[in-house]
């Protein structure tokens, strides 16, 4: 079968249909559909090379095959009625009726966004088997581009925490070993990409939760920049604005397919981003002699790193410097100390909206012991204390920016440690260092979300287990076509996303 790149490079692109590739020859659609990027699989369900119930079919194989281990995907809709509306899709092509660029293809939808007519559990017994009534904004969007919904990608409980386990649906795996947690809040988005179960996927951000997944998966995430992706859901528009949906694909182009297609002002969210993103087509890989990137690495030994994390990505440095691209270690002039407290604060505080949920004593017993800390922690939380948060949220920024004018992008990795056991919650320590909290462990990805920066997770390759970790690209704000740019530079200069898994039957488990 023709390599990843070998392809890509073969595709052209055009500004109609989300800029779909204009030509694919048909001798080189693979056997397996399912191998194809989203990009390559949107152009030939267009040209009519494949129809849209051979890759439902496919889509469907793979995920009877594969999830039972990996337990990405949940909520599932019944075979024959998704067979039934790929048909139609078909039907509509052979009527000249063209969706969008997501015409036929399977979908899945994080397990915390509504979908009409698909429970939506949030992981948590309190909401199991709720069936959500309209479409959020940002799934709405995404059906105007013509997917069939198949069902739902798992999650930990409320979101909270990268390791993607909860009571309703369990636990999923890292595609490169299902016995490792695939991270999180996106852990079954990330596993279902990397296990090629899904084409793209959506999630949300808050701490890491595109880019710890994306890293754990070996696929790409990206945080866009605050507002870009407005919200439908929640009541606070003005104040909360820490987290925000995002698009995860496989690489980047399919990742910046997927973010325009969710992006854009609404005037039902106030502070969403007016401007616009560029056509797909006129994002493209980015010069790579003569950048200057900003290396933050693990802040000079201030936050605990496990070994051979570091040592990875600095080798995929050392690549971007043979093509050009000046790599410089660089340190915040800021009291990382009082970046965290400052993340706690306003972590914290946004958990108000959870607190009748933990005095109403039914529901209470049902929260995992994170999430009633998590509210217990808003508690105490002052006026006082949100509004010194917000002068040093301003002050991070304000460094931050500072760097931007001496350095195009900074570089950190996305995570402290490699995937780890998934039958374990979360670490409690790296190198000896005792984790305070139950996520002090993922501590390297507050820098991005409290400055509210466009973040993407490329990456970084693999240890000498196999575990898969990733680096995060920081750009200036607003920048996030950019961001994508550089990393579709990037993918063309390493290979780590050619390193497929060996994945895991279930008449192959124990």
């Amino acid at each position: 079968m023709m390599d990843r790149r070998e392809f890509l490079g073969g595709l052209s692109v055009a500004g109609m249909a989300m800029s779909l590739p204009v030509e694919i020859v048909a001798q080189d659609i693979p056997a397996d559909l399912t191998a194809m990027s989203a990009s390559q699989l949107s152009a030939a369900i267009r040209q009519r090379h494949v129809t849209c119930v051979e890759v439902m079919q496919a889509y469907l194989a793979r995920i009877h095959k594969y999830n039972p281990i990996y337990n990405a995907i949940v909520s599932m809709v019944d075979d024959d009625k998704l067979i039934k509306q790929a048909e139609l899709a078909d039907r509509a092509l052979d009527n000249d009726e063209y969706w969008g660029w997501m015409h036929g293809m399977p979908q899945a939808i994080k397990d915390d966004a509504n979908v009409e007519g698909f429970p939506t559990s949030h992981g948590s017994p309190i909401f199991a088997g709720t069936v959500a009534q309209e479409d959020d904004l940002l799934v709405s969007r995404i059906r105007r581009q013509g997917p069939i919904f198949i069902g739902k990608t798992n999650l930990p409980e409320f979101g909270m925490g990268s390791q993607s386990y909860n009571p309703v649906h369990g636990v999923t795996g890292s595609a490169y070993d299902p016995d490792l947690t695939a991270g999180g809040s996106s852990g079954g988005a990330a596993c279902g990409l990397g296990t090629h179960m899904l084409t793209v996927a959506n999630g949300g951000d808050l701490m890491g939760s595109l880019r710890n997944p994306g890293a754990f998966n070996n696929v790409v995430g990206f945080r866009p920049t605050q507002g870009r992706v407005p919200d439908s859901r929640g009541s606070d528009l003005f104040y909360q604005q820490m987290g925000t949906g995002g698009p995860m694909g496989r690489n980047a182009e399919d990742t910046a397919r997927l973010l325009v297609t969710i992006a854009g002002q609404t005037s039902i969210q106030p502070l969403s981003l007016r401007d616009r993103l560029p056509a797909v087509s006129e994002i493209s890989p980015a010069d790579l002699q003569g950048l200057k990137i900003g290396w933050l690495g693990d802040f000079d030994g201030y936050l605990p790193t496990e070994p051979g994390v570091l040592e990875l990505c600095e080798a995929s440095l050392e690549t971007l410097s043979q093509h050009g691209t000046v790599v410089e270690p660089c340190l915040p002039q800021y009291d990382l100390e009082r970046l965290w407290q400052t993340w706690l604060t306003l972590r914290h505080w946004t958990r108000h909206g959870m607190r009748s949920l933990y005095d109403d004593p039914d529901t209470r017993k049902l929260l995992k012991p994170e999430a009633a800390w998590e509210i217990e922690g808003a508690f105490d939380v002052s006026a006082r204390t949100v509004y010194e948060a917000g002068i040093a949220r301003a002050d991070w920024f304000d460094e931050l920016h500072r760097l931007f004018i001496e350095y195009d992008f900074l570089l950190l990795p996305t995570a402290q440690v490699f995937p780890f056991d998934k039958k374990i919650h979360w670490p409690e320590e790296i190198n000896g260092v005792p984790m305070d909290t139950y996520h002090r462990w993922m501590e390297v990805v507050i820098g991005g979300t409290l400055g509210g920066l466009p973040v993407c997770n490329v990456a970084a390759g693999f240890d000498g287990q196999g575990r898969p970790m990733g680096m995060q690209v920081m750009g200036p704000f607003g920048e996030d076509a950019r961001v994508l740019e550089f990393a579709m530079a990037y993918e063309s200069v390493t290979d780590h996303l050619d390193r497929r898994p060996e994945l895991r039957e279930a008449s192959q488990s124990s």
